[in-house]
């Protein structure tokens, strides 16, 4: 079976999570710099396979887009372009940061790891997948 990637795609910093091979389970992979998302995924295609890729959609908490939105979108062309055999299915990402911080919180993550974006992003990241895992 092939993992399910998802991407908390953000201006600055994107976080990475994927499915283990039966798809079960969502687990944080990495935080990546935005300037080098494209390289890294290219590689990280060639070494593992990726049935889908799940991309968390910003929205504000009445649902409108928000700044972020539109970069989203272009970001998601971006990898339909690059990953054609690849569907792109977009997410709502209401709250995941909210929830990343919460969960590490009960995780017992100390205030400074908790400070951490690159952790709280690929947390993030897990949270959208998990939402696809359980929508699916």
């Amino acid at each position: 079976m092939k993992r399910i990637l998802a991407i908390d795609y953000g201006m600055r910093r994107v976080g990475l999570a994927v499915t283990d091979l039966m798809q079960m389970i969502a687990q944080p992979l990495d935080t990546i710099d935005n300037r080098n998302i494209i390289d890294y995924l290219k590689a990280y295609m060639q070494k593992e396979p990726v049935e889908t890729i799940v991309l968390g959609e910003p929205k504000d908490l009445s649902g409108m887009d928000t700044d972020s939105s539109e970069g989203v979108r272009q970001f998601k062309t971006k990898l339909q372009e690059l990953f054609p055999a690849i569907p792109v299915v977009m997410v709502d990402e209401r709250l995941t940061s909210r929830m990343a911080k919460q969960t590490l919180i009960d995780a017992g993550y100390k205030k400074s790891d908790r400070r951490n974006k690159k952790l709280v992003d690929t947390v993030a990241a897990a949270l959208i997948l998990q939402t696809y895992l359980e929508t699916k």
